[in-house]
């Protein structure tokens, strides 16, 4: 049997696509716009950066710990038959959003709202009453926005080349994308953002299993254990560690998980750099995107101001 070299394996699990150019990454360079976010500029920035591997997992990790995002994870998601899929499903609509034109991006996430608004169901709340939840409460939206900002944030502040304009710019930029699914007030700098997510940990909204629930147990218990094997596998241990060592301890503790007494940061920054080489050794979507620009630029449209 022929193993894929690196990047096709990397390709496979993030786009599904062993090129890394499914039908949605080559559209990257269609489109009569420049799109949402600058080139270059502080989601760009972020959004291309290796460090993405990590803050996926964290985010994962954060987004278990609201019941009600949880509920629609365990009763809708198909992470547990299909966890690549469920993996390309979403770097799509990252790519998509903060790549593409503005059409593809509003396509993705119409396409994303659509599957939404099946995803209904009840749970318990914080403090144990029953309650309901859709996937397009305003709530829930803006605790996936957040905890994915945080997390991507987080993750780049740790691995990552400087954001321009700084890390608050990086939330300003992604607020645009949290405009897009519906959310009224996305926080605007790093600080505000912190502070809603802590909020909601003082109110009790934030926890961990109660009683004989185990939903965040088996989220935790799926994560740790990759869809991965040899050298992949090794390599995704040592990133979900490394998410685990980025998260503060009053959020491990009820996520039920301890911080790896190993350097598993710096060796993180290892396996970055080496995931970074071998996806930089063929056209990446951000390479798409840029077609996209310097034609519009070609045909007189300021993709600066634009």
């Amino acid at each position: 049997m022929t193993t894929l070299p690196l990047r096709a394996r990397l390709l496979t699990a993030l786009a599904g696509d062993p090129d890394g150019t499914p039908p949605w990454v080559l559209e990257l360079a269609d489109g009569d716009d420049t799109g949402l976010f600058l080139e270059d500029g502080p989601a760009w920035t972020v959004h291309a950066g290796t460090a993405t591997m990590v803050a996926g997992i964290r985010a994962l990790l954060m987004q278990a710990l609201h019941p009600g995002a949880l509920a629609g994870v365990h009763d809708w998601s198909r992470y547990r038959e299909d966890p690549l899929g469920r993996l390309s499903g979403t770097v799509r609509w990252i790519i998509c959003v903060t790549f593409g034109s503005q059409a593809q991006a509003e396509r993705e996430t119409a396409r994303v709202a659509r599957f939404h608004t099946r995803v209904t169901g009840d749970y318990r709340a914080g403090d144990g009453t029953p309650s309901s939840y859709s996937a397009s409460d305003s709530d829930l939206v803006e605790w996936v926005h957040i905890a994915f900002t945080d997390s991507f944030l987080t993750c780049h502040e740790a691995w990552g080349a400087p954001i321009p304009g700084g890390p608050d710019a990086y939330v300003k930029d992604w607020a645009t994308a949290g405009r897009l699914m519906r959310l009224a007030e996305p926080p605007q700098t790093a600080a505000d953002m912190r502070t809603r997510i802590d909020d909601l940990l003082a109110r009790g909204v934030l926890r961990g299993d109660i009683g004989d629930e185990h939903r965040v147990a088996d989220v935790v218990s799926f994560l740790r254990r990759p869809p991965f094997e040899g050298s992949m596998n090794t390599a995704y241990r040592l990133l979900f560690a490394s998410a685990v060592a980025t998260i503060p301890a009053r959020y491990r503790r009820l996520l039920g998980i301890r911080r790896s007494p190993f350097p598993v940061v710096t060796l993180t920054r290892l396996v970055l750099a080496v995931t970074g080489r071998a996806l930089g050794s063929g056209p990446r979507a951000q390479d798409f995107a840029r077609e996209r620009l310097r034609r519009l630029a070609a045909g007189g449209l300021d993709v600066v101001d634009a």
